[in-house]
């Protein structure tokens, strides 16, 4: 693998003002939060307004490192001492390569379409205005994530978006249902972020710096098992914040959140990091092949386990959630494959991330004309009433599916075939994944557009306003081109070389190879069998019974359960031990000491009569014990 371009330090330009781009929904999150109810006429437009600067700070950036030649495409723009002094001294600053340019772009641009769509779908609610300001935060710390230049700046985004993403879960919270999902998204992620803690200490510890590029510049020096000690903790960091065994337990129950929270965190932002932080430690992952190995291993089982699940939920929005989950695990698949993954797997990123936000937002247009209402078997004939949501989502579903040359075709069988070539197993099972996802999309599909309807006295289907469906439309453009504009000809591999360095030899994948074809075929059986499922036949009110590993996808394949009978009763009955040696043991010896000496000067205190006979007494036995005992010393 060639080594990255050379980072150089920049001031000037729209480069030096690059910090824009977190300091401006940062600031309006700020107004909002601090400005209460006096803004709450405004409020979602300043939201709007401050995440749309945000990404025309980040075109400008963009459009000014293309204009440095490749290897001078790694500026980094130099804010202040982090911790200064002594012998941790971390600057912070931001990293200005293709690698975080590619993500800015993603999470500025998708979500303020986000933030536009949520005008017309947060319409109604009466705290609309924190709303957006918890959108603002999120971006913000979305950016400082990938923008920084240094671990530890990593971390500090890392768990702003933590604490951004449990205030959207829950931002409903009257419901005791979203109140729990918020917590447990928390509590999960708390895991992953102790591995990614690890890793940032064990990182300074290693190479005196926590900053990217000395870290990454000297990981030759390193021993073998140390670099397997890093990649192994920083894997369990991203697969909490990406959903991938063993933390997806929260992904499902997170889509109790309004449904543009949804389209933001589970699909182009926050589910992602995991996948930024596996490329941006690429060469830590080179140099610790057994951890490489294990991060393919961790996404071809998540992408397996996705899908599975996706294919027995009736929720709209989980079965999404399945889907977001399989998708990221074809991502994580390609990070661990190296360099020459790399590509495939951001590639896959920012198409997904326009395919699947249409989606989610798409389900949030079918909830908001059938009253909220999730449960696909109440849905049926949707196309008629909304052709616009229909079409769009549409175009998303042909996309992750695979269909010939839309955007998924591209980045998810480039995948796909890179897996082959480097190991015939994983490749295997990442093409019955497809075949699994083009049932369980087919199957979403049909169930909430087509077929008879069945809805429920009441129900008026009904198109969502514009300011609901332009956003649709755009990010239906991007579900369709966006896959060809990065792959063909090794395009985005080329640009993103100089931040993730250049494979020593180039991927053969092609658009028809016989990998591709095979892939189609599968794919196509998973629709054929979806629509005499769903689309020809009587779709059934209530769910049958279904097979057992039906039942076992229902059950999310028992991740709970496993949860809760692995770590949550293990640690009630050591809680309740530690308890019982608290209250019998600690408390038990302080107390009995306490009671001793209590005791002890009762009985003394007898001895203190007040009579003047009894204290003569005492001192003529104590003479007579003292004479009595220099008799025997003076004998012996």
């Amino acid at each position: 693998m060639e080594t990255a371009a050379e980072i150089v330090q920049h001031s000037g330009g729209v480069i030096g003002l690059s910090w824009l781009t977190i300091a401006l929904p940062l600031l309006g999150a700020a107004i909002l939060l601090l400005g209460g109810r006096r803004t709450d006429r405004w409020g979602h437009l300043l939201g709007v307004v401050m995440s749309l600067a945000s990404f025309v700070v980040a075109v400008l950036v963009f459009f000014e490192l293309l204009g440095f030649g490749a290897d001078q495409r790694r500026r980094v723009v130099e804010l202040y001492d982090f911790l200064p002094g002594g012998s941790i001294d971390v600057k912070m600053g931001l990293l200005l390569d293709p690698l975080s340019i590619s993500f800015a772009l993603l999470i500025t641009g998708v979500g303020s379409l986000i933030h536009i769509y949520s005008i017309g779908y947060m319409a109604h609610d009466p705290n609309r205005r924190r709303f957006f300001a918890y959108l603002n935060l999120f971006v913000a710390a979305m950016l400082l994530l990938v923008l920084a230049d240094n671990y530890l700046g990593l971390y500090v985004g890392w768990e702003g978006v933590g604490l951004a993403s449990y205030l959207l879960i829950g931002f409903w919270q009257h419901k005791p249902s979203a109140a729990a999902a918020a917590k447990k998204a928390f509590i999960v992620n708390r895991v992953g972020d102790m591995g990614l803690a690890l890793g940032v200490f064990v990182i300074f510890t290693t190479f005196g710096t926590v900053a990217f590029g000395p870290v990454l510049s000297h990981v030759p020096q390193a021993s073998q098992g140390t670099l397997t000690l890093i990649g192994l903790a920083l894997l369990l960091g991203a697969c909490g914040k990406s959903a991938q065994l063993p933390l997806q337990s929260w992904l499902l129950d997170a889509m109790e959140g309004p449904t543009p929270v949804s389209a933001l965190i589970h699909a182009a932002t926050m589910v992602t990091a995991g996948v930024y932080l596996v490329v941006r430690s690429g060469p830590i992952y080179v140099g610790a092949p057994t951890a490489a190995l294990v991060v393919t291993i961790v996404g071809v089982a998540t992408l397996l386990a996705g899908a599975i699940i996706g294919t027995a939920k009736d929720d709209i929005k989980k079965a999404l959630a399945g889907s977001t989950m399989s998708q990221i695990g074809y991502m994580m698949l390609a990070a661990g494959l190296g360099p020459v993954g790399y590509a495939f797997a951001i590639a896959h990123l920012i198409a997904h991330g326009f395919f699947k936000a249409s989606m989610f937002l798409g389900a949030g247009s079918v909830m908001h004309a059938m009253n909220d209402e999730v449960d696909m078997r109440k849905y049926g004939g949707l196309a008629g009433k909304m052709r616009i949501t229909w079409a769009t989502f549409g175009l998303g579903y042909l996309a992750i599916i695979g269909f010939p040359l839309l955007s998924g075709y591209w980045t998810k069988d480039g995948i796909i075939e890179t897996a082959m070539e480097h190991n015939p197993i994983l490749g295997w099972l990442a093409v019955i994944g497809a075949g699994i996802t083009g049932f369980y999309m087919s199957r979403l599909f049909f169930m909430t557009f087509h077929g008879k309807p069945r809805w429920e006295s009441g129900a008026h289907p009904h198109e969502s306003p514009a300011v609901m469906t332009w956003p649709l439309i755009l990010l239906s453009i991007g579900s369709v081109f966006g896959g060809a504009f990065l792959i063909a000809g090794n395009r985005f591999m080329e640009f993103l070389a100089p931040a993730v360095g250049r494979p020593e030899e180039l991927p053969s994948f092609h658009p028809f190879s016989v990998t591709g074809l095979v892939t189609l075929a599968v794919v196509a059986v998973g629709v054929a069998y979806a629509w005499m499922r769903y689309g020809r036949a009587e779709v059934p009110a209530v769910a049958p019974r279904g097979s057992i590993l039906t039942v076992f996808a229902r059950r999310d394949l028992y991740g709970d359960a496993i949860n809760e009978a692995l770590f949550m009763r293990p640690g009630q009955w050591l809680t309740r031990l530690a308890v019982f040696f608290d209250n019998r043991g600690v408390d038990g010896l302080v107390n009995g000491l306490a009671a001793l000496i209590g005791g002890t000067s009762g009985r003394l205190r007898r001895v203190q009569t007040g009579f003047v006979r009894s204290y003569a007494l005492s001192i003529f036995f104590g003479a007579a014990l003292l004479v009595g005992a220099w008799f025997v010393v003076g004998n012996l």
